[in-house]
């Protein structure tokens, strides 16, 4: 299974070369975005704007890997600075195949490595609470409601 995968960094080039925010955009119109207000996923679109993205890389404001099966893209994962998970998204066709675990090992061994930081945070979508919950991610307060996108706020504590 995750065997057959490759996750690697990626930069500018290879997240447009690769469609990288493409996927990320599907997928959230498939299984987020039924959750969300037209604000909320105007305020989403807004975030993954490839413009955007650059920038935030760019500054050093955003780090971005890839999940890869052959030259396809089925997974990515985005962080931004200390060590908040920006984006965890996983094509359809490949969930429950241990990609967004592999992720999340990818950018928790680099954050050990740096030195960076003991806990990761995130701001799960509704959607998304069960599985960061079997990553081990714990709760840190209630679902809110900023600008239209609902999520609950999460850490997860390295071992």
């Amino acid at each position: 299974m995750i065997e057959d995968y490759i996750v690697t960094q990626m930069n500018k080039d290879s997240i447009k070369k690769y469609g990288a925010l493409d996927l990320v955009w599907q997928v959230f119109l498939e299984f987020e975005a039924p959750e969300y207000s037209d604000e909320g996923i105007q305020e989403f679109k807004n975030f993954i704007d490839l413009n955007s993205i650059e920038q935030k890389i760019d500054k050093n404001e955003m780090l971005f890997w890839g999940c890869f099966c052959g030259e396809n893209i089925v997974g990515v994962v985005a962080t931004r600075q200390p060590c908040h998970i920006s984006l965890l998204f996983v094509d359809k066709e490949h969930h429950r195949q241990g990609i967004g675990r592999e992720l999340l090992s990818t950018i928790t061994s680099f954050y050990k490595e740096a030195g960076v930081n003991r806990e990761m945070t995130v701001n799960s979508s509704p959607y998304a609470v069960e599985i960061y919950h079997k990553l081990g991610f714990m709760d840190t307060d209630t679902e809110q409601l900023v600008n239209g996108i609902r999520f609950t706020p999460m850490k997860y504590v390295f071992s």
